[in-house]
């Protein structure tokens, strides 16, 4: 669900400009999964323009002001959710904690770190939802030490229908600051790419094992 549409397009149209997206549907790239895709998302980009990820997490704060004010801990997904965390919840004077994708193998063998309590409400900050299968590890981990996961938040997602039915199937809401549909509306408006372009990018999400054959 995008919470606030008219910042989703300011905030696509930001991400295109530093190249934290880029899209290229005639040369695809390959993903570590080896599914070829139109696009790159590398929202770790916004960490170097200050006046973005302020943006960012206004706009996290505000959402969970709104919907979620009287959630207990913030909580980051390794790694790349992490700084986002941090500055929510430094703007709403709250708890941070993060996940990581396992547990350490030395020390106490921590998987949450910070802590997040038994009966304890907390929200999951991510960067970029695409399978959805790393941000439910993290709810996962977080609910079996009993924490209560109110919903999960992400600067981007792609709007994969598996993504969408795993967290259906957890009751757990997603809020995404922009998507993929609204990226590509964008980039059209602002010249990113052609209009021929528009049919080839929109099969690539409903069919991104297979695409493009």
């Amino acid at each position: 669900m995008i919470f606030d549409k008219p910042f989703s397009r300011e905030l696509a149209q930001s991400l295109l400009k530093i190249d934290a997206v880029v899209l290229r549907p005639n040369q695809p790239f390959t993903w570590s999964s080896g599914w070829n895709s139109p696009i790159y998302c590398d929202n770790r980009l916004t960490l170097r323009y200050p006046l973005i990820r302020k943006s960012i997490s206004k706009a996290f704060v505000d959402l969970i002001e709104n919907k979620f004010p009287d959630v207990e801990v913030i909580t980051g997904t390794a790694t790349a959710g992490i700084p986002h965390a941090a500055w929510v919840a430094e703007n709403l004077d709250k708890p941070m904690a993060y996940v990581r994708s396992k547990a350490k193998a030395y020390g106490l063998g921590n998987q949450i770190e910070g802590g997040v309590d038994k009966g304890q409400s907390t929200l999951v900050i991510e960067d970029l939802i695409s399978t959805g299968g790393s941000i439910m590890s993290v709810i996962d981990a977080l609910q079996f030490v009993g924490a209560d996961v109110k919903a999960a938040m992400s600067i981007f997602t792609y709007g994969f229908e598996n993504s969408i039915e795993k967290f259906k199937a957890k009751d757990i809401p997603l809020y995404c600051l922009t998507d993929y549909a609204t990226l590509i509306d964008v980039a059209l408006e602002i010249g990113k790419i052609k209009p021929s372009d528009v049919e080839l990018l929109n099969q690539w999400r409903k069919s991104p094992d297979t695409w493009p054959n």
